[in-house]
């Protein structure tokens, strides 16, 4: 199957407490590539998709005797370690903002000019409910009835969780609600959240421990927990967010680093994050048998009303007038 997803940006051509984890590929030393390591900083979710991706790079003639090292964690700690010092050469996070905040200190002003535009992956807010569905969710409506009890990381730290919070207001602004009643339906969301961890991958992990009967989540995280055996469903709503993820590398990175992002952007590199259960961002990408979806054979399928970080007018705004210090979520979270 080829994926073709519609929106603004679509295009033509050709990843504080962290999860830290090893990722070493070699292959034999002298070969084309010449060797060297890349040291990836990223946000937790992508870390199979990352595992993959540096098998296959380091079968490619570029990435001959290329060790490509990975450090995992929430988005937003990634970002704050990298400013603080921690070494890197490719940075990915769940958000744009957290990417931006290593301009022009770390990553050069032109990071996102690429083909892609600086993305490297895309997914979608999906509700995560236990095997069988025994609550009976079918959409956002559902969530706010008794006896629900969710599971979604806090946005001080993960970008899962802003994303989760945006998709959940902004179902009821597609359906022709006012602002005043999207806040109202996001406060008795926040009144069923039952646990708030760190990143989308510790939610995960929390839910499929047992904690709380919905997880509010990315799409190719639950399609992740479904293909490692865990007994669990997800519904894609009608009303959700496309989810898009940065990803760039640093000024200090070696040439083999930028290589390994032109293979990330590549269509062999969009194809294995489709293996992974991401939505490609490069139109025409070659999709096939996903593991774990609803649908192995037509993993993706398309979302009623979805909206994007663009119509909201960017991340500055979207930012400020949801997380920042006065915003609406934060608000909430304070009388909550």
């Amino acid at each position: 199957m080829t994926m073709s997803l519609s929106r603004p940006r679509r295009y033509a051509a050709a990843a504080a407490v962290t999860i830290a984890a090893a990722v070493g590929v070699s292959a034999c030393s002298g070969a084309a590539g010449g060797g060297g390591t890349v040291r990836l900083v990223a946000y937790s979710v992508p870390k199979p998709a990352y595992d993959a991706l540096a098998t296959a790079f380091a079968n490619t003639p570029a990435g001959k005797g290329v060790v490509v090292k990975g450090s995992y964690g929430p988005s937003g700690a990634q970002s704050k370690a990298v400013i603080a010092g921690q070494k890197a050469d490719y940075v990915a996070f769940s958000v744009e903002p957290d990417l931006t905040k290593l301009v022009p200190g770390k990553v050069d002003a032109n990071w996102k000019t690429g083909p892609t535009k600086g993305l490297v992956s895309d997914s979608v807010v999906v509700i995560v409910v236990r095997k069988g569905n025994p609550l009976h969710i079918t959409g956002w409506d559902d969530l706010v009835k008794p006896g629900v009890k969710i599971v979604t990381p806090v946005p001080s730290s993960s970008g899962s969780a802003k994303w989760n919070i945006l998709a959940a207001y902004l179902h009821v602004i597609s359906q022709g609600g006012t602002p005043a009643q999207a806040e109202t339906y996001l406060k008795n969301f926040f009144g069923h959240v039952v646990s708030r961890a760190s990143s989308g991958a510790v939610a995960t992990t929390q839910f499929t421990s047992g904690t709380g009967n919905v997880l509010i989540s990315y799409e190719n995280e639950a399609i992740s927990a479904r293909a490692k055996g865990q007994k669990v469903d997800y519904i894609v709503p009608e009303q959700s967010v496309l989810i898009e993820n940065p990803a760039a590398v640093t000024k200090t990175a070696a040439k083999v680093a930028k290589k390994f992002l032109e293979f990330v952007e590549s269509s062999k590199g969009q194809e294995i994050f489709a293996s992974k259960g991401f939505r490609p961002v490069v139109t025409g990408t070659k999709v096939g048998t996903v593991t774990g979806a609803n649908d192995p054979s037509n993993p993706f399928p398309p979302v009623k009303q979805l909206t994007t970080i663009a119509q909201l007018g960017g991340w500055k705004l979207v930012n400020d007038k949801f997380f920042g210090d006065n915003g609406i979520v934060t608000k909430i979270e304070k009388s909550a």
